[in-house]
Order: C-alpha cells, then structure tokens, then sequence
C-alpha cells in the first residue's frame, strides 16, 4: 500500500453510551487508496471495554493514521467522520488549546491525552478532516459504523490493516435494494482527485457530494 493519497472513512461505537455501567466501544474504518492504477480497500477496527463514543473517535484516526505510517510513507490524507467532536476538534479547537498550552478557555481539555497522541500522529501525515452526517445514506460511513458496531460487541482489534469486506458488504446492500445508483470508484476518484490537486475540503463533505465520498 506504498501510495501517495488515501482516503478513509470512519465511524464510532459505545455500547450503552452515558450510562452508569461500563461502556465497551469500538472504531472502524474504510481505507481506500489507488496501487498501480487499481483501487484498492482496507479495514482496520480497534476495541476497548470501557468507553465513550467521542474517545473511540479519537482513537480510531490516530490508529489509522499510525497504521498507514508503518512504511514511512508520508500521505495526504482525507479522513471522513461523523464525528463534530472529531472533525471540528481537529480543524477549529486544537489550535487554539495548542496556543493556550492545551488548556480550555473555560478549562481543562477532556481526553487530552487523546487529542496529545492525534496531534503527534498528524505530524506523520498531510491529513485533512472533513464531516458527513450520520446515518443519512453515505455507504462508506455506513460501512465503517458496522465495522465499529462489530468491534465494540465483539471486543476486538485488526491485526493492523486487513482484507476489506466493502464489496460483499455492498454487494448485500444492492440485493436489498439499496444504493442502486451509487458508485464507490467514482466517489473515491473525485476525492482523489482534489487531494492530488491539492485542494482544501470545507468542513461539511455534503456541501461536495450528498454521498460523503
């Protein structure tokens, strides 16, 4: 997976969200990327028992982007979420902790530890964050809530990146009737493309594609 550019999707899971239990979560995402003209689909899923939903967020972009470092390749990278917590951290909330020795204008940082390591792990790359709503027909994040969903139940980790089960996963979805005009290629063309034109992606993906790539 020696490339260039990647784009990949994410999604979050808490099991029992807020309440007065433990919380077992998980994040998973979709990796695309194009290998000698061929496009090519990853997964990868990370667990942990006791959780929120904005702390799996966060652990599952600095997983992926460590996991795609492991061959010291620098990419420039499009990270899609659902997460606003995620995406508008990155993008709008971190500078200011950083110019504010990573302090809250009302406070400390929640998960600063988290936001410490993604902001060491965005160093490793040229990433940009870019939010799509959830649950609202986008197949990749779609895609990945499923692979979260699996990882929180089942309280499991990839071995790093793994065979993607997108095409099968999709392939179900067409039976059923679902996502007839959509094109994964073509959705991950464009986004490739304004990623080697080196555009910049405004904060909400749905103001470029109702499909969120």
């Amino acid at each position: 997976m020696t490339v260039r550019t990647a784009v990949v999707h994410l999604d979050e899971s808490c099991l029992g969200n807020g309440r007065e239990m433990a919380t077992p979560g998980g994040s998973g995402g979709l990796i695309e990327v194009r290998v000698a003209g061929s496009i090519e689909r990853r997964d990868f899923f990370v667990h942990a028992p006791d959780t929120t939903n904005n702390k799996m967020a966060l652990a599952g972009a600095i997983g992926v982007l460590q996991l795609l470092a492991r061959k010291n390749v620098r990419l420039s990278i499009l990270i899609v979420s659902d997460s606003e917590y995620l995406v508008r951290g990155v993008r709008e909330w971190m500078p200011g902790w950083r110019a504010r020795g990573w302090k809250r204008k009302t406070g400390e940082v929640e998960n600063l530890d988290l936001w410490r390591a993604l902001e060491y792990s965005l160093t490793l790359h040229d990433a940009q964050f870019a939010w799509v709503r959830g649950h609202n027909g986008h197949p990749k994040n779609e895609y990945a809530n499923d692979l979260a969903v699996r990882a929180a139940k089942e309280q499991e980790t990839s071995d790093g990146v793994v065979a993607s089960g997108f095409d099968h996963w999709l392939a179900e979805r067409r039976a059923a009737g679902h996502y007839l005009d959509y094109d994964p290629d073509d959705a991950f063309a464009g986004l490739e493309a304004r990623l080697h034109a080196g555009d910049r992606f405004p904060l909400d993906l749905d103001a470029l594609s109702p499909r969120g790539g």
